[in-house]
């Protein structure tokens, strides 16, 4: 399957949308302008309605059986089933107020739409919104800030929101976590979840607390030295799967570790020294450089099965997300102690 977008039928049209850049596998509405949110839903096929209704069972002797406690959904234009098996606490919230959300937390100021569609039937759907500040790294090295939402209409996720920096020069999607400041916020699809996704304007007061804190460390990393011996360190503790592979680290057993492991951090270390976008002042034998290192193999090295996949694994939670808050944490550490042998301690 080389793709999951959404095909509506009626319109001809498949459910994507993106700004100036090509549709996903060429496929979707491109604008070469910036839309409205309601301009945006439009073009990306998502303007439909979700119906959730009770479950009928049919018996061979013809008597319909209503549960009280199965449901299903469906959308209303095309009524294709999206999600069964559903409790009747499980409830929907439209594309529309997702988009509410985006306009409502910004108050509509500068937030600019670049991507949404919809997966399968319809029953995934995604938006990334970019923010119109930048986090700036030295002089010249700009992180540009997404808002990416993510919500399912079979039940099978929960509302996802997250903060998403993106590093412009190589595209690398830096995901970090830093203290009590979460980079991510889910709401389940029970009652009131429309009203919770109107009070998660709380997640931007999250956002403009990381935002700084995420600036003051990259520009700290990009003054802070580091020998090339110490960068292929912080990628062996960083790619290590489990703890036998650390133990072996830790006992200098580098080759008792899998044929694969072994693959990925000589992949992610020749990245790491011979990109182009790691040869500028702020990354080439800078520990920023180190980070962008790890958090580059997986989104522009590493190999996955179809674009879904990476999806979930730089964004959804997957390896590609946790590696590189785990790379965040390990430079977070190092700028600290200065030695990549304590952080093995």
């Amino acid at each position: 399957m080389a793709h999951e977008l959404n095909f509506n039928e009626q319109t001809g049209r498949y459910s994507f949308y993106s700004l100036r850049e090509k549709a996903w596998h060429e496929l979707g509405q491109v604008s070469d302008k910036e839309l409205n949110s309601r301009q945006v839903l439009e073009q990306a096929q998502l303007a439909y309605n979700v119906i959730k209704a009770p479950h009928i069972y049919r018996l061979n002797s013809g008597t319909e059986i209503v549960s009280g406690s199965s449901f299903f959904t469906y959308r209303e234009d095309t009524e294709q089933i999206l999600g069964d098996g559903l409790s009747d606490e499980y409830h929907v919230v439209q594309n529309v107020d997702a988009f509410s959300f985006f306009d409502g937390i910004v108050q509509g100021e500068g937030i600019i739409y670049e991507t949404a569609g919809a997966l399968g039937n319809g029953e995934r759907v995604f938006i990334t919104a970019k923010l119109p500040n930048y986090i700036k790294v030295g002089s010249d090295d700009l992180i540009e800030q997404y808002l990416f939402l993510s919500t399912s209409h079979d039940g099978s996720e929960s509302i996802t929101l997250a903060f998403t920096p993106v590093r412009i020069v190589c595209n690398n999607t830096l995901n970090a976590a830093m203290r009590n400041c979460s980079n991510v916020l889910k709401i389940r699809h029970s009652a009131g979840a429309e009203q919770k996704l109107k009070e998660a304007h709380k997640f931007m007061g999250m956002v403009n607390t990381l935002s700084p804190l995420m600036e003051q460390a990259f520009n700290q990393w990009a003054k802070i030295r580091i020998t090339d011996k110490e960068v292929q360190q912080l990628i062996q503790i960083a790619l290590a799967p489990n703890r036998e592979t650390l133990d072996n680290l830790r006992n200098d057993r580098m080759d008792d570790n899998s044929a694969v492991y072994k693959n990925q951090v000589y992949s992610a270390f020749g990245y790491a020294m011979m990109s182009d976008t790691q040869q500028l002042k702020t990354t080439k034998g800078t520990l920023f450089g180190a980070y962008n290192g790890i958090t580059g193999y997986f989104q522009n090295v590493r190999n996955y099965k179809d674009a879904d996949e990476k999806l979930t694994s730089i964004l959804y939670g997957g390896t590609a997300q946790k590696k590189a808050q785990s790379a965040f944490d390990l430079c977070t550490a190092f700028a600290k102690q200065g030695s990549v042998a304590l952080l093995l301690n």
